[in-house]
């Protein structure tokens, strides 16, 4: 690597992990808010899905923007704009402070992730962007980490108030780095940002989003569900009509007249729904039904970090040999059967036996799956399209999120009990399923050019003549 693209992918790696801190310290810090702020689950839906809301509809606004404005300024914008709501949701006095603040951190956290994975898209090439986008994967991780660890230690001792102050030393740290890196910003001549679209998507999501979550207070008979619920459905083809004739929509849907996109990105909504669902269902069922402090219960996902951290370079680099299409099947399948095995739980819960050995395996599962299905996607677009492509990508998976945890409450029930954890399992396992199923049958590994065609022969063969 050459020192700006080191810079570069640490500063892909920061920007994103503190989208993804805030994404996994915030299910440790649940029961203690609704505790605190009352609520019960619906709380805890609304605490989750309003940054996912704002997040999942406006990080196509945010690619545009990276194209128009340039990434590394929509990357600057957008960490010291978590950083101020950060501050908000640390203060809130009420649940419905908190949710607001929430959205408002969606809108900034929009502006993170696209930005960094196109920087470094437009700095990689090829096999090399694969391993890159691996050690990101990897780097990223570390997130899931520190996330849970630190929010686990932080509730159990001052308070989950300052979960959300765990933020502001990695975007410190990315901000003196974008300083360093003083590249020349990549700007494209003529881009326009669909406002229309926008407003369309975030009303279209919103809307059957509420209806979801508040089904369980007012009933589906109730004109306050209901008229959310179609007014939502309405925007929502409202917005693919828009995107249809707009000149020059926020989601361009000839993207998804490449195969390896398309198709990527139903694999991305199927693999992060359950991710989204299962990994706050485990968290919820320790705290809450099997009565774990919040420090033990952010520890049972420590494996999953840990695997992914050692394995996901090294498969991120074989995908960049081999291609993609059977880590990608195979991976959400393993995972799956992870999510099965611990259908063995009982209450009084012994994680050791029945949730370890589901969670390796699953850790095993999602560490062939995430390098490999993001390289799959980008490396299907061209380098111009870098921008736009990341965000469609990384909607999509928050989108999916989004809609698994509004659908929670109908799966779990009134309260949070053994049945229906097991429940969530089984939903868990099935969305990884199809997801492994849609990129066995649909994903197409890349033609290898002449060059690297010979490189594989001849690592190839020094590798039999080490051998011999």
């Amino acid at each position: 690597m050459t020192r700006t693209q080191r810079l570069v992918l640490w500063i892909a790696i920061l920007a994103s992990f503190v989208s993804f801190l805030d994404s996994s310290v915030i299910n440790v810090a649940l029961p203690a808010i609704s505790r605190e702020l009352g609520g019960g689950l619906t709380t805890q839906q609304w605490v989750v899905d309003a940054y996912l809301i704002t997040l999942g509809s406006l990080i196509l606004v945010a690619g545009s923007l990276s194209d128009l404005l340039g990434r590394v300024v929509v990357l600057r914008a957008g960490l010291i704009g978590f950083g101020a709501t950060s501050v908000m949701c640390a203060l809130a006095p009420t649940a419905e402070a908190l949710i607001l603040a929430r959205a408002l951190q969606g809108v900034a956290g929009a502006l993170l992730v696209p930005s960094s994975l196109a920087l470094i898209t437009s700095n990689f090439d090829e096999a090399p962007r694969a391993k890159a986008i691996g050690q990101w994967t990897a780097g990223t991780t570390v997130a899931f980490i520190a996330g849970p660890l630190l929010g686990g230690v932080l509730v159990d001792s001052v308070g989950w108030r300052w979960v959300f102050g765990i933020n502001v030393l990695p975007i410190a740290v990315t901000l003196y780095l974008l300083v360093t890196l003083r590249a020349q910003d990549v700007r494209e001549e003529g881009v326009r940002i669909d406002y229309p679209g926008a407003v369309l998507c975030v009303l279209g999501l919103a809307g059957p989003v509420y209806a979801l979550i508040e089904q369980g207070n007012y009933g589906w008979g109730s004109p306050l569900i209901m008229g959310p619920f179609v007014l939502g459905i309405l925007c929502l083809a409202g917005f693919i009509w828009r995107e249809l004739t707009a000149r020059q929509p926020l989601l361009p849907l000839s993207l998804f007249a490449v195969r390896n996109f398309a198709v990527g990105n139903v694999a991305t909504a199927f693999v992060y729904a359950a991710l989204s669902i299962g990994g706050l269902i485990i968290v919820l069922f320790l705290q809450q039904v099997a009565g774990f402090p919040a420090t033990l219960a952010a520890l049972a996902l420590l494996p999953v970090s840990l695997v992914s951290i050692l394995l996901a370079s090294w498969f991120g680099a074989l995908a960049g040999r081999f291609g993609p299409r059977w880590f990608m099947a195979f991976g959400p399948g393993l995972a799956g059967v992870g999510y099965l095995l611990m259908l063995t739980s009982e209450v009084p819960v012994n994680y050791w036996t029945q949730l370890m050995p589901g969670i390796l395996l699953f850790a095993v599962g999602l560490s062939a799956t995430v390098a490999p299905l993001t390289a799959a996607i980008l490396g299907s677009v061209s380098e111009h399209q870098a921008g736009v492509g990341s965000a469609v990508n990384n909607a999509v998976s928050r989108v999916a999120g989004l809609i698994g945890v509004a659908l929670l409450g109908l799966v779990v029930g009134d309260e949070l009990e053994l049945a229906g954890f097991h429940r969530v399992l089984i939903v868990t396992a099935v969305l990884l399923f199809l997801g492994g199923l849609v990129s066995a049958v649909g994903i197409q590994n890349p033609r290898m050019r002449g060059a690297d065609r010979l490189r594989q022969k001849a690592h190839s063969k020094n590798t039999r003549s080490n051998r011999g």
